[in-house]
Order: C-alpha cells, then sequence, then structure tokens
C-alpha cells in the first residue's frame, strides 16, 4: 500500500456504463483509504477510456496483468456473471486481496473451488452482498437483536423489482434472462433479499420454494430484437428461521407500479418494518434508500424510527443512493484489511449463499420441502 492508501484495480470499469462507473468508481474516490490505480475492460479503447475518464494511471485488457501490476493491492471483479471464476482465481493466482460482485461464481460448485482457493493463499476476499451496509438494514438488525420486538415469530419479505416492467430491457442486461448466466432475479433480486433476511433475523434452516416465469419475452430496448425469458422472475419461499420463527418472502420483477421493497418483523411484543419509500425503491433491498418504522406493545401506533447518525459513516460524495452501501461496504473492508478483522461478506458467505439458493431450487424441482445447509 502507498501512502497508506490501499490501491485497487477494477475489472468490468466500462467508461460510459455499468455497476463499476454507477457505484465503486464512486465510492472508492470518495473514501481515503482508497486509491484506484488500474481500469480493465476486453478492449484497448475502453481501458484507455476509462483511465482517461477516472483520472487512472493503468489500463489493461488482461485481467491477469492488472492483478499482477505492483500499483494494485485489492482486484476489484464487477462484471458479468460467467467470468467471475477465471478472474477471482487471476486475482488469487497474483497474491491479491479481492473483491467480487455477487453472485460470487456461476455455480456452486464454482464458489466451492473459489473459497477453497481462497482461503489458502492468505489474502482477503470479499463478496459484494452490501445490503447488509445499509444503515437502515443494520439499525434493523441491532433492533432485532435487542428485542425491540420481542421474541421474533413472523417475517414477511415482499421485494417487488421494477427490472422490464415496460416490456423492455436494455441490451447489457438481456443475458440476465438465462439461467445458464447465473445472473436472473433468482440469483440477484432473490439472493440480495435473502441474504438480507438472514443477516438482520437469523439463518434460514428449512424451505419450500415455487419458481414460476411470467414474463416470458422483452423486447431489446432500441432495436426491433426481442429476447425470451427462461429464468424465473417469481420466487416464493416459506421458511423456518433458526430462531423458529417463520418466514415468507415474494421476490419478482416487472412491477409495473409501485415497485418496492418491505420487510416486516412480527414479534411478541410489537413490529418492526424495513421500507423502501424513496429513490432507487425499484432496484431492490441492496440499493433502494430505506426507512424503519416500529410500534411496540398492544394497539400501539407506528412510527418512524430515524436511523441514527451511527449507522452512516461515509462522506457526503458517497451518500448518493446507488452508491451509500457499496461505499459502507468498502470503508468496513479497509478497517478489515488493516486491523485483521472480519466484518465484511467473504467468500465462504457467498458460498452459503449458493447453497441457500440451491435449496430453493430443488425444492421448487421436487416440490419437496428441503433443509438447508449450515456455514
Amino acid at each position: 500500500m502507498a501512502d497508506g492508501r490501499i490501491r485497487v484495480g477494477i475489472v468490468g470499469a466500462n467508461p460510459d456504463w455499468g455497476w463499476a462507473a454507477r457505484a465503486h468508481i464512486p465510492a472508492l474516490r470518495a473514501l481515503p483509504d482508497y486509491e484506484i490505480t488500474a481500469v480493465g475492460t476486453t478492449r484497448t479503447a475502453s481501458a484507455r477510456a476509462a483511465a482517461d475518464r477516472f483520472g487512472v494511471p493503468h489500463a489493461f485488457t488482461d485481467a491477469a496483468e492488472l492483478a499482477a501490476h505492483p500499483d494494485v493491492d485489492l482486484v476489484a471483479i464487477t462484471v458479468k456473471v460467467p467470468a467471475h471464476d477465471a478472474l477471482v482465481r487471476a486475482a488469487l493466482g497474483a497474491g491479491k486481496h479481492v473483491y467480487c460482485e455477487w453472485p460470487l461464481a456461476l455455480t456452486t460448485a464454482e464458489a466451492e473451488n473459489l473459497v477453497g482457493l481462497a482461503n489458502s493463499t492468505g489474502v482477503r476476499h470479499a463478496v459484494g452482498l452490501q445490503a447488509r451496509f445499509s444503515p437502515a438494514v443494520r439499525y434493523a438488525r441491532d433492533l432485532v437483536a435487542d428485542g425491540y420486538v420481542g421474541r421474533v415469530t413472523s417475517v414477511n419479505v415482499y421485494a417487488a423489482r421494477g427490472k422490464g416492467a415496460a416490456g423492455e430491457i436494455p441490451g447489457f442486461a438481456a443475458y440476465t434472462l438465462d439461467p445458464s448466466n447465473g445472473a436472473g432475479t433468482l440469483e440477484v433480486g432473490a439472493g440480495h433479499t435473502l441474504d438480507a433476511l438472514e443477516y438482520m433475523a437469523g439463518n434460514i434452516t428449512a424451505l419450500s420454494a415455487e419458481l414460476a416465469v411470467q414474463r416470458t419475452e422483452y423486447r431489446v430496448a432500441g432495436t426491433r430484437d426481442t429476447v425470451a425469458v427462461t429464468s424465473p422472475d417469481q420466487i416464493a419461499v416459506a421458511a423456518v428461521l433458526a430462531g423458529g420463527a417463520t418466514a415468507s418472502v415474494h421476490v419478482h420483477d416487472a412491477k409495473v407500479t409501485a415497485a418496492r421493497t418491505r420487510i416486516e418483523f412480527a414479534g411478541t411484543d410489537g413490529d418492526l418494518a424495513l421500507v423502501s419509500p424513496g429513490p432507487g425503491a425499484a432496484a431492490g433491498v441492496q440499493i433502494g434508500a430505506l426507512a424503519l418504522r416500529g410500534s411496540r406493545g398492544h394497539g400501539s401506533p407506528r412510527e418512524d424510527l430515524p436511523v441514527p447518525d451511527e449507522y452512516l459513516w461515509v462522506p457526503e460524495p458517497a451518500r448518493d443512493v446507488e452508491v451509500l452501501n457499496v461505499a459502507q461496504f468498502y470503508a468496513r473492508f479497509a478497517d478489515d484489511l488493516r486491523t485483521g478483522g472480519r466484518t465484511v461478506p467473504d467468500f465462504d458467505t457467498g458460498l452459503h449463499v449458493h447453497r441457500l439458493l440451491d435449496a430453493v431450487r430443488l425444492s421448487a424441482e421436487t416440490g419437496t420441502r428441503q433443509e438447508v445447509p449450515q456455514p
């Protein structure tokens, strides 16, 4: 680390669009612990353009060369899921720390192999389950743990995203409609939502699930082309949590109006609701601005529960709705790298979520209740 800062190389830093440009780069530039020293894309022109646009000294088309460069301490992987395995291996092979966007891998078997390899190298690894770093999610977790609702008896989760609501989809996102690419509503929307649920209320121990495709075709935005949908866009899960509470989870895309997330905890002493009333509501729990409302005691009115300032620890430039949770994640990851702490979700966490989604798929396929492997 030069001058005490963590030097980051970003794989997938398209200069014009993409999650790196929208979230990772603004987050890293706002945090004093980091310096972006390298960017990589698959084409020389776009790599150079990204370096110029973001003021970064090094541009690469070969991810292995980026990872091996002496000015890179941490590799951030922000590309399509099918490429994650090879890119993570390149970073680990260079002995560099890795932040890989969620989903960690295309399959659970790939994720298992990456966990074994990462843990054998001794480097630090993180997977982008950034909903855990929403200030409202973290406050909700503490309220539940501190007994705000008493003993949790049930959790109801409704996550309706706006993706595809107008009957079309951007060309860069069309690949998510094919389940073989591992980035559909189940993997992304439900993966983030179920991880947030477990983070706040405890692990799912058993579940029954139904999957369905309700929108079978979309137009590709800006073209006359259409693309078939074979990846589920409706996910319904009935689950049991480690503490004995029941959970009902419905995640779906293409909500025509009022796309939003609501996670409501019912307990022996009260209720607590995590809601998405503001910007980013259509994007899901991992991105949208969230608020808390609660009530305690029989018949009590529900009241707003402002999130204390202690749950927001990044500077003002990093508080944009798409940037905030990623920035909070990076801030804690910097602390971990410096202190040896383990506060961010790592590849082992990602593997658990992959196994959880496997249980959802198997339950839907067989019509049977599934036990969920525990970490």
